[in-house]
């Protein structure tokens, strides 16, 4: 089972930020050190799968100070369920209203921030407690909903499912994992990524992150039913044309 460390800093805006690797390719290792970090967390059990999308389309629901950043001329929208676990402020004990490990559902894009510098933007974040929901929605400015998630291991398949409370949109991917693979450029491009941009009160602001490189498998997607993209305005999208998976 892939069990990586990762932290995150506190966002903070521009004008303190390094001037990085403004155009340069994705690097497969963090590009810069989160020397304090404000939160640190393992993920287990992760999955990509990645649809590609007309640029303008992504281009629609972005932020104005954000561009579409594109691969072989299209943007990316990638689908990445996953287990949380022993999340907790540094030196902190787990925080509160979390279990020892804890699913969460991602609906990223990848995007260019003011200053040119690659990132992620989080379409919509679900994460099974709505205590924690509230409390990073507040904290951090992303959309993060409180939603009916499961992660589940069956050999080398591993079943993801979501419910969005409220009746909100839902979801059930079948993933198998194959053998271990050395990622391509674009596997380097969608998964290597060291900053999220969010909006917080108005403004955007960055959250550098910092983790090991992702040991990816092969993966072939066995079902997917969901309406996570038509939520976040993207419409339903059609079968997706990548899936990696983090499973060991």
């Amino acid at each position: 089972m892939v069990r990586r460390w990762a932290a995150a800093v506190a966002p903070y805006r521009f004008a303190e930020q390094s001037p990085g690797n403004p155009r340069g390719v994705a690097s497969r290792t963090a590009e810069q050190r989160v020397r304090v970090p404000a939160l640190c967390t393992s993920w287990l059990d992760l999955t990509f799968v990645h649809w590609r999308v007309p640029p303008e389309c992504v281009q629609a629901v972005l932020p104005p100070s954000l561009t579409v950043d594109e691969y072989d001329g299209a943007a990316w929208v990638g689908l990445t369920p996953f287990r949380m676990a022993d999340m907790r402020p540094l030196g902190l004990p787990a925080m509160p209203g979390t279990a020892r490990t804890s699913p969460e559902t991602n609906l990223r894009t990848y995007v260019r921030g003011p200053d040119g510098r690659d990132g992620l933007w989080f379409l919509s974040l679900d994460i099974g407690t709505r205590v924690l929901a509230a409390l990073l929605r507040t904290a951090v400015g992303a959309p993060y909903h409180g939603a009916d998630l499961r992660v589940e291991r069956r050999s080398d398949t591993v079943v993801s499912t979501g419910s969005r409370h409220g009746g909100g949109p839902s979801y059930r991917l079948e993933v198998e994992a194959g053998a271990p693979a050395e990622p391509a450029d674009l596997e380097i491009w969608l998964t290597s990524r060291w900053r999220a941009y969010t909006r917080h009160l108005g403004q955007i602001v960055v959250t550098p992150v910092e983790h090991e490189p992702w040991p990816l498998r092969a993966a072939q997607v066995r079902r997917l039913d969901q309406d996570l993209t038509r939520a976040a305005g993207l419409g339903d999208l059609a079968e997706p044309a990548r899936s990696t998976s983090l499973t060991a």
